[in-house]
């Protein structure tokens, strides 16, 4: 064999051996795209098949929850279904998905295959990266696939907006789920070819109570918030009436008592999954897991960056499209700086644990995160331009790239290695809990105080006094239904009876309430980002050492974990 033949023998093998890892982060990659891309064509999509932003807000929630429900469990199948076989299923699930949101020709098929289908396809996928990784490579290349993983997130991040931004300007927003079904195949097609079957003769060790309870603790804190945005979140906005019955416990929202009944669910979770450790049965989440303090703090932490940050991504696009009339590529160039930040500084300050301690890395980001949130609230007006926003995204973006990786490492050292794959579930479960939760409660403040600015604006214009809190409350959900009963062609209709300074001075009532209604989502997710902040004061200084190599299933008392204390 020549050397020219040799050489070529050793990238071929070079290839193979990695071929893997680009599965796993190309897979990584479809679902990270799914949700950044779509943000931006909300305007869009809202407008084609004539629904609302507030119905838009709710898709993107469920998709979320069906993720934070399904994460966890769905990490239980590759332990009974060979991986390569777990994966192919998978994607055929997602481009199932994929296709019908993309043929789309109403909000429910939109839903079905985006929110839905797709949802789940998402969930399982995530821990199907991960098994892939561990499955076929060991020490420091492991750790290279890893890396490699979590640069890919990044960068679906950052493309994410642009991609679907030129998309929807130039093309249409479908072509974006079309795209992800080309993904499919070239997933499909290499996994045909470079990853190796891995037959495994296990049952799984399925937790059903604790998969029921958890799933039903995560839809009724998500459900909620998602009638808060119609209904309100304590005292009733609108009366629900299911079947001529009027539900409205004790005069309260039924949101109120859908999140607290959520809670129930879940903290009867952590208690079965305690008596199941006990008695020596399966687990969904290792009690033990849950016990350590760093991996709490942690997660914790997570959770609560997953609101402001899902409060952002959603409102910003639509307050720009909307407010400002800037296109959905407009919209993708404004979170330049922002995408692009992120994923430089996730990549640049890898090593900056060395010479700081992680916690006041990941402090540091958030209040710089807290700054670039407080300098956009100042800047909006309706001339605000991208060149504007640039310097304020410069510095979230900077902010959440310091943040990110250094709360993963931090976290995920907190366990033992033959807990990552329970852990990195609970991780990203509570991350898309926190992210459909953000998602609600941003979306519904920003439509709230829009309408009850334009109420206030409309009422002074016409009549040239105030109105009091509650005829404003009362007009404003007056309002919100006339808007999402009528049909754009009608609301056009109106809009052109008005004599033409009638027109611009709605024009400017509105854009005014657009203005206030987002200052008021960025005060609000300021706030969001000081409660990470004191979430992060619980985090130990100091990476800890994994502890040594166990198998989960012996894993359930505390000393068996790490001490993480500071």
């Amino acid at each position: 064999m020549d050397e020219e033949t040799a050489e070529q023998a050793r990238a071929d093998s070079t290839r193979r051996f990695w071929m893997p890892a680009i599965i796993a982060a190309l897979s990584m990659f479809l679902g990270v795209l799914d949700s950044s891309m779509m943000n931006v064509a909300v305007p869009a999509i809202v407008q084609d098949l004539n629904t609302t932003v507030s119905a838009m807000q709710a898709a993107i929630a469920v998709y979320s929850m069906v993720m934070a429900a399904l994460i966890i469990p769905g990490g239980t199948l590759r332990a009974a279904i060979d991986t390569r076989r777990l994966l192919i299923i998978t994607l055929a699930i997602y481009s199932v998905g994929t296709l019908l949101a993309g043929v789309s020709w109403n909000f429910s098929v939109l839903f079905v295959g985006w929110s839905l289908i797709e949802g789940v396809a998402a969930a399982l996928l995530l821990p199907i990266t991960y098994s892939i990784i561990v499955e076929n490579y060991q020490g420091g290349d492991r750790a290279k696939a890893f890396g490699a993983i979590g640069g890919v997130t990044a960068v679906g991040v950052a493309l994410g907006p642009m991609i679907g931004g030129t998309l929807t300007t130039y093309a249409s927003w479908r072509w974006g789920f079309f795209g992800e079904f080309l993904l499919v195949l070239v997933i499909v097609g290499l996994t045909m070819r470079y990853l190796q079957p891995q037959p495994t003769e296990e049952s799984i060790a399925f937790d059903a109570g604790g998969t029921v309870l958890s799933i039903l603790g995560i839809v009724g804190i998500i459900g909620g918030s998602l009638l808060a945005g119609q209904y309100g979140w304590v005292q009733p906005l609108r009366p629900l009436v299911v079947d001529g019955r009027l539900i409205q416990p004790l005069g309260l929202s039924p949101a109120i008592w859908c999140i607290g009944l959520g809670i129930a669910f879940l903290v009867a979770f952590f208690q079965w999954e305690a008596r199941q450790a006990r008695a020596d049965r399966p687990t969904l989440i290792p009690p033990a897991v849950l016990r350590n303090r760093t991996f709490s703090a942690g997660i914790t932490t997570f959770g609560s960056e997953s609101l402001f940050l899902a409060g952002f991504m959603f409102t910003v696009p639509v307050f720009l499209q909307s407010a400002l009339g800037f296109s959905a590529f407009e919209s993708g160039v404004a979170l330049v700086p922002f995408s692009l930040a992120t994923l430089v500084v996730a990549v640049v300050s890898t090593g900056w644990r060395q010479y700081v301690a992680q916690k006041r890395i990941i402090q540091i980001g958030l209040v710089l995160i807290g700054v670039g949130f407080l300098l956009l609230a100042g800047q909006i007006d309706p001339d605000l331009t991208t060149s504007e926003m640039a310097v304020p995204m410069l510095v979230v973006g900077i902010g959440l790239g310091l943040f990110t990786g250094q709360l993963v490492d931090l976290t995920m050292s907190a366990v033992p290695e033959s807990f990552s794959d329970v852990s990195s579930g609970v991780i990203n479960s509570i991350s898309q809990l926190g992210y459909a939760f953000g998602t609600a409660v941003a979306g519904s403040l920003q439509l709230s105080v829009f309408y009850a600015s334009v109420v206030d604006g409309v009422t002074l214009y016409a009549t040239g006094e105030s109105v009091t809190g509650d005829e404003r409350q009362q007009l404003a959900v007056q309002l919100e239904d006339a808007v999402e009963t009528t049909t754009q062609a009608q609301q056009q209709a109106f809009v052109s009876g008005l004599s033409p300074d009638a027109q611009q001075q709605l024009l400017d009532i509105v854009q005014t309430a657009m203005v206030t209604a987002q200052q008021s989502v960025f005060v609000l997710i300021t706030l969001f980002v000081l409660v990470t902040l004191l979430a992060s004061s619980f985090l130990p200084l100091s990476r800890p050492q994994r502890g040594r190599t166990q198998e989960p299933a012996t894993a359930s008392r505390d000393d068996e974990l790490p001490s993480t204390d500071d």
